[in-house]
C-alpha cells in the first residue's frame, strides 16, 4: 500500500448552531488542511497520485472556502461548520475528483483539518 499527502491552509469564518458557549458566536479560523490519499498500485511512471493534481485539487475546494463565512456556503448552510463535517466535505470532495482522476485506482484514505495549532478533526471511511 503507498500513501502521498498534502497541506494547505485557508482562513474562514464560522458560528457553530447549537453551540452554547463562544463558538455560537460568529468567529474565525486559520485552517490547516491535509489530504492523504492510499492506493495499491503505481502509474506508469512509478507515481501514486502526483502531488501537483492533488494540490490542484485541493485547492478547488480551498478556493470557495477562503475567506469566506462559511454558514453562507452550501453544504454548510445546513450542515454545521464544525472541523468534523469540514473534514468529511474536504473527504467527499476529493474523492469525486479522485474517481474522475484514476477510475478508483486511487482513493482518498483520511482528511486532518487543524483549527487550531493543537485541535483537530480527521474523517475517513
Amino acid at each position: 500500500m503507498f500513501e502521498v499527502s498534502v497541506e494547505d491552509s485557508f482562513a474562514a469564518g464560522h458560528a457553530l448552531r447549537g453551540y452554547r458557549g463562544k463558538c455560537e458566536n460568529p468567529h474565525g479560523h486559520n485552517y490547516k488542511v491535509r489530504i492523504t490519499l492510499a492506493g495499491d498500485e503505481l502509474d506508469s511512471i512509478g507515481l501514486l497520485y502526483d502531488f501537483k493534481d492533488l494540490k490542484q485539487a485541493m485547492n478547488q475546494i480551498i478556493d470557495r472556502l477562503d475567506h469566506q463565512f462559511l454558514n453562507d456556503i452550501e453544504p454548510f448552510r445546513q450542515l454545521n461548520p464544525s472541523a468534523e463535517n469540514m473534514a468529511r466535505y474536504f473527504y467527499q470532495e476529493a474523492t469525486s475528483h479522485l474517481q474522475q482522476a484514476t477510475g478508483g485506482r486511487v482513493k482518498v484514505k483520511q482528511v486532518k483539518i487543524w483549527e487550531t495549532d493543537s485541535t483537530t478533526a480527521t474523517y475517513f471511511e
